[in-house]
């Protein structure tokens, strides 16, 4: 017979048990060749092996599902942090043109590869959301509007946090024998891989230069993760009113109400009229990277391995051609 908790005793629980996951990723993630794939994705794997080992924690699953839901919001609050508007606004203007091509491609190319594959429509609609803007975070903003699975989007993140590492490797390794000069690989790391990290991890090789281009145009990207995310939402309600769902109505995500007042607290308060230290918004940019691996340790424990062979072996595949068509097309352009 399992114990049982008191409410307050398996919410304290689960939510510590979320971050014991996440330490134990963030550990992982220093061992060589973990650290490549980063704490997020170790937490993961780490999480999957768990459920599959031990089973899923149901005696504190009100804590576990307070890091999945809640503390996910928190961390995208946290994250429009990084974006700083005023800098998209008078250096990006021409890069968004870019970037809004690359996520319009990235999505579409995504789910006709998914179709011709026959590969789960959900998490490849996931992916191509994570591949086009801004890797985990842009998942995680639109798997609720979509009303995805939690398992469908621990599987995404994991996927994209993996396979954008491979990518941005191979960017640093093919750096040297490209004809390309610092802005323009830059530019070429910002606009085409996938998590702010993996181009950091890439555009590091071109110099101070090309390391802000490459930024600049990630930046880019998310910032136009919120009208993105209020594209979703209408397609939802026409698909939910098409069908005449009521019970599956869209609840309207004021996490993205927070992102965009903590994308202007960063750009236009924070350090002008409100300074702030670079230690203090470096402990906010830690905070953010430990809610949300907590939040995906959540996640992760929702996941089968057996659904994970059957179901996202396929979406991988799509995701992967996308990838790389995505990266040739946008070379040519920069």
């Amino acid at each position: 017979m399992k114990k049982q908790y008191s409410p307050r005793t398996a919410w304290l629980g689960g939510v510590a048990f979320t971050f014991l996951i996440a330490l134990l990723g963030f550990l992982l993630a220093l061992v060589p060749g973990f650290n490549q794939i980063g704490q997020l994705a170790c937490a993961i794997i780490i999480a999957v092996f768990y459920r599959q080992i031990f089973g899923y924690p149901e005696t504190i699953r009100s804590g576990i599902a307070f890091s999945a839901k809640r503390l996910l919001r928190a961390a995208i609050i946290l994250y429009g942090l990084k974006l700083n508007i005023s800098t998209v606004l008078s250096d990006g203007l021409g890069l968004l043109a870019i970037d809004a091509g690359v996520i319009t491609f990235a999505i579409f190319a995504t789910i006709g590869l998914a179709k011709l594959f026959k590969a789960d429509k959900n998490i490849s609609l996931l992916l191509g959301v994570g591949t086009g803007v801004c890797g985990a975070a842009a998942i995680a903003a639109v798997a609720p509007i979509v009303k995805a699975k939690d398992e469908d989007t621990a599987i995404g993140v994991g996927i994209i946090a993996l396979m954008g590492t491979v990518f941005a490797i191979a960017y640093t390794i093919l750096r040297p024998v490209l004809p390309l000069d610092s802005i323009q690989y830059g530019i070429w790391s910002g606009a085409s891989l996938h998590e702010v990290a993996h181009v950091a991890l890439a555009g590091a090789p071109a110099g101070e230069e090309g390391l802000a281009m490459a930024l600049l145009g990630k930046l880019g990207r998310v910032f136009l993760l919120v009208p993105l995310c209020f594209i979703f939402i209408a397609i939802m309600k026409r698909k939910n009113k098409a069908n005449d769902t009521d019970n599956a109505k869209i609840e309207f995500p004021w996490f993205l109400v927070g992102f965009i007042i903590f994308s202007i607290l960063g750009s236009y308060v924070f350090g002008h009229s409100i300074p702030l230290s670079d230690g203090v918004m470096d402990g906010v940019s830690t905070l953010t990277t430990w809610l949300l691996t907590a939040a995906m340790v959540g996640l992760g424990l929702n996941v089968s391995l057996k659904d994970l062979r059957d179901r996202a072996l396929r979406p991988l595949a799509a995701m992967t051609v996308t990838s790389i068509a995505l990266s040739v097309i946008v070379y040519f352009i920069v």
